[in-house]
């Protein structure tokens, strides 16, 4: 990519112009949500330092991201379901994680061993999980194996996560890198963050495991976005290659999940799609990487949501499913081979859009 003049990030202009944008598309929200019920909840299985291991995956329902409100990013539609008002009590909290514990209870033979608590912005930022809770949902799930929450690198701090680490917990900090390029994270993603940042949160995660003294460890668990808005097909593989091996040589990050960009309401891709200017990243684009990448120090996993529909990554809607349970299948075996046991027509269309699609004439092919 090009580099920008230095006039592009005047007032107005570059990340003043997307924050404009987006809390114009933001504003056309008309759906309100209970602060006692949680955004989702859902179980699964996931791969981890110590194995594969069944998860419970918890989305909070918070007053929402710091920077979402500011405008955020250009693909992340998730603070339009946040509580209005920016901000959730503590006893409406520990309602949403009763909710979550309640439908575990009714599917679930035994608890999992594994929590994911996300609340589509920072766990760790206490203008959306005051402190007083956060010690409250580490008591409540002390009796868990790891525990994985989320939050952008300004809010990682040892201490913080000593809340969980003192109970015994292995806890891993989900960070939505997005990229390891601060160009695309700034200009096509709209984040504010450089790597550096991150780099600096991996060193927190690695001091709060030393303090730990063995009793449990911390980490980083670095969350990618495979193709943001104004990339092509070609470039957001590369970038995607790129980023997962800087990532994995980071000490401290011992995983890395790769996340196809899907279009989500009340975004700026959203409005891309619509006007015939964003396709979704291809299901062999994202296996592609998978196998690029398949000798990396890390776990490198990829769940692509929405996969198969025009608004989530796809192929030709013939070979989505087969080529999805692939990357599921290498998410939790490590094994790329199991790419060579799919195969489609569409391949062919794809290599073509590798080859011929750029940024000026995106999408080649919806």
């Amino acid at each position: 990519m090009s580099e920008p003049t230095p006039e592009v990030y005047e007032q107005g202009k570059g990340m003043d112009a997307h924050n404009q944008v987006m809390r114009e598309i933001r504003a056309r929200k008309e759906a309100s949500y209970d602060p006692h019920e949680p955004t989702r909840v859902w179980l699964d299985e996931d791969n981890t330092p110590t194995g594969v291991t069944e998860s419970l995956t918890i989305i909070l329902n918070t007053g929402g991201c710091r920077w979402a409100r500011a405008g955020g990013c250009t693909m992340c539609g998730y603070v339009a379901e946040s509580v209005d008002g920016g901000s959730v009590s503590h006893d409406a909290l520990m309602d949403q994680i009763d909710v979550c514990l309640a439908h575990e209870a009714d599917r679930a033979d035994e608890p999992a061993e594994l929590i994911k608590i996300y609340t589509s912005g920072s766990f760790l930022d206490e203008r959306e999980v005051g402190a007083e809770t956060r010690r409250a949902i580490a008591e409540t799930f002390a009796d868990r194996e790891r525990i994985v929450v989320e939050s952008l690198p300004d809010f990682v701090d040892r201490e913080k996560i000593a809340d969980f680490t003192r109970h015994g917990l292995h806890t891993d900090v989900a960070i939505g890198l997005e990229t390891a390029t601060d160009r695309v994270r700034h200009d096509c993603v709209n984040k504010y963050f450089d790597f550096a940042d991150f780099e600096d949160a991996c060193a927190e995660a690695a001091a709060a495991d030393a303090d730990a003294g063995g009793d449990a460890d911390a980490g980083v668990k670095t969350y990618l976005l495979m193709k943001p808005p104004f990339l092509a097909e070609s470039e957001a593989v590369a970038d995607m290659i790129s980023s997962i091996e800087r990532c994995a040589a980071v000490e401290g990050c011992h995983t890395v999940s790769m996340n196809p960009c899907n279009v989500q309401r009340y975004t700026m891709v959203d409005e891309l799609y619509f006007r015939d200017g964003y396709r979704p990243p291809w299901l062999w684009s994202v296996a592609h990487v998978l196998e690029e990448t398949a000798d990396v120090d890390a776990i490198v996993v990829s769940d692509p949501v929405g996969h198969g529909s025009d608004r989530g990554p796809h192929n030709c809607t013939e070979c989505d499913d087969l080529v999805q349970k692939a990357i599921k299948d290498f998410g939790l075996r490590q094994d790329p081979s199991v790419f060579s046991q799919v195969s489609c027509e569409c391949e062919a269309t794809w290599e073509a859009v590798m080859e011929l699609e750029a940024s000026y004439n995106q999408p080649l092919v919806r």
